[in-house]
């Protein structure tokens, strides 16, 4: 029929529109997100932390490669580094970002108030500024915290049972990593639980290697001392020449994670940072379907690792009493 349209063309047509007019569905539907992942620590590291955590992506439906890409950034401690990463990760406008460590999350919030921020490992994230409170973020951050005020009386407690002949105990830190307010709202917790074992208790601010190094040299020439690592990603990159340093002075050391024992350190008590990264995926999960950082409660730690380095214990003369070999989640021979 000339200038009209056969039945033909007109079922085509038809099927045409409904085959090409899916086609911008499908490919809403099949968007690649992005997520960035700013680490604060080494990849050595850190390395584990993400694959944790991209598997408890996948155990949700995000396949890496086919609708979720990452960036992954680490500022090996290096303050002007994770500054960096933070700018260029948030330049990327990801659908959302996951971080470790204190100074990570800072350098992220700095540049960001509207990309979701999903921390895990973050000790306070109240007294920081990160979040207005626990139950109620209110911003564009929120996580996983890795720290409570009561495991300051448990490191004691640990420490004083695997080293009963201990009078002296430290708490090292770093001021512009694991901010100095913290160490002062731990300071009671600390100051009363070791007074408790009748252990004398001071503080150690430290900023650089050469300051560690003088701190562990200036509790070592007294008998009886003992040293406690606050949660901290600055310790954390040192960890090498504080496990040494420690081990030329024969000085018992609890450490906050689980990662410093196999080198070496004699004990650990703190939280299961893959479980930490693992759990952050729940909240990367409701992000990318829409729910908001400031509606998702900080969460609290579920699992804790006590490990012990009997290696170590051994090497400082230290007799591991069995109830506490029972307890504990790994021991390293």
């Amino acid at each position: 029929m000339a200038g009209g349209i056969g039945r033909r063309d007109f079922v085509l047509g038809v099927g045409g529109a409904a085959l090409f007019g899916a086609w911008p569905v499908a490919a809403r539907a099949q968007r690649v997100r992005l997520i960035g992942f700013l680490n604060g620590v080494s990849q050595s590291q850190g390395e584990r932390r993400v694959a944790a955590f991209k598997e408890g992506m996948r155990e949700r439906g995000w396949i890496e490669g086919t609708n979720v890409r990452y960036e992954v950034r680490f500022g090996d401690g290096d303050r002007e580094r994770i500054s960096a990463y933070a700018k260029e990760l948030v330049q990327m406008a990801p659908d959302f970002i996951m971080c470790n460590t204190t100074p990570a999350t800072a350098a992220l919030q700095r540049e960001t108030k509207s990309i979701p921020i999903v921390f895990a490992v973050v000790s306070d994230p109240v007294g920081d500024g990160f979040v207005a409170s626990l139950s109620h973020p209110g911003g564009n951050v929120t996580g996983f915290v890795t720290f409570y005020p009561e495991m300051v009386g448990k490191w004691i407690e640990l420490l004083k049972e695997i080293a009963p002949h201990i009078t002296r105990s430290t708490l090292m830190f770093n001021p512009l990593t694991a901010p100095f307010s913290m160490a002062e709202f731990l300071r009671p917790q600390f100051e009363s639980s070791a007074r408790s074992f009748s252990i004398e208790p001071s503080m150690s601010p430290v900023q650089n290697p050469a300051e560690i190094q003088a701190s562990i040299e200036a509790i070592s020439r007294t008998p009886g001392g003992s040293l406690v690592i606050m949660p901290d990603s600055f310790m954390a990159v040192n960890r090498p020449m504080i496990l040494q340093l420690a081990a030329s002075h024969r000085l018992p050391v609890m450490y906050p994670f689980g990662y410093f024992t196999p080198d070496g350190g004699l004990i650990s008590y703190g939280v299961d940072l893959l479980d930490q990264n693992r759990r952050a995926a729940e909240y990367g999960d409701r992000i990318l379907k829409g729910e908001k950082p400031a509606d998702l409660p900080v969460q609290t730690p579920t699992r804790f690792e006590l490990i012990i380095n009997l290696r170590t214990a051994n090497a400082l003369g230290l007799t591991v009493p069995e109830s506490l070999l029972l307890r504990a989640d790994e021991v390293i021979e």
